[in-house]
This record gives structure tokens, C-alpha cells and sequence, in this order.
């Protein structure tokens, strides 16, 4: 049987805090994403979710355990790995003196895709993302909405196989939140791998074919939604993912939860 796109085993990132001492911050993670499917990664602030997608995207090393990504081991095959995906996250960042046209180019071209095919694909993600009014302006001149939208359209414009979005509606509108979460489902069904990180509950309810919960840097479940709804004769996933986390006050935490 075919190996997933992306699996981890046992994967654990420690750090180490003067006044905290040893912090496990990702602790003992095993995780599978099959092709065609958007795993959402589910946790509060702090819960490991950044962090584990960051030793996905070679960004961090792994303290123990291992993760593979189109079978290329993290860290035996860096470069190989950073080819296979790619990865947005609110720290995304984009050269301000350059255009979006010109952005999109260089990243097609710095990630090797094919050089007589990256005109038509920046043409292609211009239209897609509907920034052909903006293409040709300075990013440092662009909204915050605007450079989003470019960032996103940089992470998908070498095509890779496994992509990795880390909270990308955050800053968002809610019609372009829409329109990106539509885009996302595109990909899916193009047959990508998709993990998608969230501590927003509609969006995990809404895009992703399975959820896995995270809190304090472990993987508490991991399902469908209709699954985990079964497994905790709960309906909302707000109140599922209270009862995996076990926090004290579940209506505090509903609401730190909830945008």
C-alpha cells in the first residue's frame, strides 16, 4: 500500500526556558495526511500546532521522532522536503519593492518550476486570486488583505503536492475568508495534501475531512467529525474539543477559542 504524503512518528519538539525549565511543546505526535484530503490541526494558542508544521516544513529540527513528506524524511532530506511543499503562515513574508507579478515569478522560478510554463502559471494565480488590479503595484503598497492573498498565492504557485496552511485567515474578511476556504477545497480535489491549522472551530467543521485535536503539544484525537461526535455523544466541535482538552472552565475556553 502506498505511503501518505505526509506522516510523522513520535515526532517531539522540546525546548528550554530559564524560567520554565524543559518545555515540550510538540510532544509524541503521530499524524497522517492521505492525498486529496485537508487534515485540520485543532488547538488553542500555544498548543503546538505552529510548531509542529514547522518541523513538517524543516523550519525547525525535531528534538526526537521522525516526519516524512512525500517520503523525504525531514531531516535527512531537507531540500527534498522544501520542494514537495508549500507552507503558509501569518509570518509568511514578501519582498516590499517588488510587484506581485514579480513575486510570484521569482518564487515559481526559485522552487524549479518548469521555466517555459511560469508566465502562464503567474497569469493563471493572478486571475485566480483576482489581484489583477493590484499585480503591478509595490507589495509594501499593497493592504494587509491584499499582500495575504499574495503570500497564499506564492505558497501554491510551484504546484507542490503537500500543502501546509497555518492559520491563513487570520486579517482576513469574511468574504475573502470565504473565498479562500472555496480555494483551498479546489486544491483538495486536485488531490493535494492539505494540512490546515486552525483554533477557529466553524472553518475545522466546514473544510476538513478529518481533525485532529492538539493541546499542550499532544495529539489528544484524531477523526472525522461525525467520528469524534460519536465517540463523545457531543454534536458541536466546540464542546468536543473542550471535553478532549479538559480545561476547567469550558466556557472560557469556548470563548478564547472562538472568533
Amino acid at each position: 500500500m502506498n505511503k501518505p504524503p505526509v506522516r510523522t512518528q513520535g515526532l517531539t519538539k522540546v525546548f528550554y526556558d530559564d524560567n520554565r525549565g524543559e518545555v515540550r511543546a510538540v510532544d509524541q505526535v503521530d499524524l497522517t495526511c492521505q492525498k486529496g484530503e485537508i487534515l485540520g490541526l485543532l488547538g488553542a494558542n500555544g498548543a503546538g500546532k505552529t510548531t509542529t508544521l514547522r518541523m513538517l516544513s524543516t523550519v525547525l529540527q525535531p528534538t526526537a521522532g521522525r516526519a516524512w513528506v512525500m517520503g523525504h524524511e525531514v531531516r535527512d532530506e531537507p531540500e527534498r522536503v522544501r520542494g514537495s511543499l508549500g507552507f503558509y503562515s501569518a509570518s509568511t513574508a514578501l519582498y516590499p519593492k517588488i510587484t506581485p507579478r514579480e513575486t510570484l515569478r521569482f518564487f515559481a522560478r526559485m522552487n524549479r518550476y518548469p521555466s517555459d510554463q511560469v508566465d502562464d502559471r503567474v497569469e493563471e494565480l493572478v486571475r485566480r486570486f483576482r489581484i489583477q488590479d493590484y499585480a503591478d503595484t509595490r507589495v509594501e503598497k499593497l493592504s494587509s488583505g491584499m499582500k495575504q492573498k499574495v503570500s497564499i498565492a506564492r505558497t501554491v504557485v510551484h504546484d507542490p503536492p503537500v500543502l501546509i496552511f497555518d492559520e491563513p485567515t487570520v486579517a482576513l474578511d469574511v468574504l475573502n475568508a470565504i473565498e479562500l476556504r472555496q480555494f483551498i477545497s479546489q486544491l483538495r480535489g486536485e488531490g493535494k495534501a492539505i494540512l490546515f491549522s486552525t483554533h477557529i472551530m466553524s472553518e475545522a467543521e466546514q473544510l476538513c475531512d478529518r481533525i485532529a485535536i492538539i493541546h499542550h503539544g499532544e495529539i489528544l484525537a484524531t477523526g472525522t467529525l461525525d467520528e469524534l461526535r460519536e465517540t463523545t455523544g457531543l454534536h458541536y466541535l466546540e464542546e468536543i474539543f473542550v471535553r478532549y482538552a479538559q480545561v476547567d472552565d469550558p466556557v472560557q475556553a469556548a470563548r478564547e477559542n472562538l472568533r
